[in-house]
């Protein structure tokens, strides 16, 4: 018996999140500017009275940032030590991975920038990326994002 994920797409690709470690998955909405953030801090929002940076991983995998649309979620979790939810462009489904069908991440293409990547699951033929949320946010960016949310609250 294996581990369940969330599936969800960046782009034109997909990847997962153990579904133990999210909080929540809601619609984007009310997304307040933080002047001066990273360019991967879309800003903050108010979910359910707590304050929550919000962190594109379109950016943060390279790719151009798109408009929301009715496909566009936030997943909440915990990275780091801070709760954060990030932007994708659609939650698509809550699959079971079985160790059989789980690899390592090929070392050849992992380094400092992909040590989010934790495994490749190939379900059905789809080759999905498993994240580790804890690797998710460099020690620096969680850092800012503690930041940002407490001067957020105090204001």
């Amino acid at each position: 018996m294996g581990m369940q994920h969330v599936i969800f797409n960046v782009g034109n690709g997909e990847y997962g999140l153990d579904v133990s470690q999210v909080n929540a998955i809601e619609t984007l909405s009310n997304v307040v500017p933080v002047p001066n953030a990273a360019s991967h801090v879309l800003g903050i929002m108010n979910l359910r009275g707590d304050v929550l940076p919000v962190y594109s991983l379109r950016i943060k995998f390279g790719l151009p940032e798109e408009p929301v649309n009715d496909q566009t979620k936030i997943i909440v979790t915990v990275s780091n030590g801070v709760t954060v939810a990030y932007k994708v462009d659609a939650v698509k489904e809550i699959i079971e991975c079985s160790p059989e069908n789980t690899e390592e991440f090929p070392s050849i293409v992992r380094n400092a920038d992909t040590a989010y990547v934790d495994s490749v699951v190939n379900h059905h033929g789809r080759l999905i990326l498993l994240l580790n949320h804890d690797r998710m946010l460099k020690d620096e960016e969680a850092q800012n994002l503690a930041g940002i949310v407490s001067e957020a609250t105090n204001a």
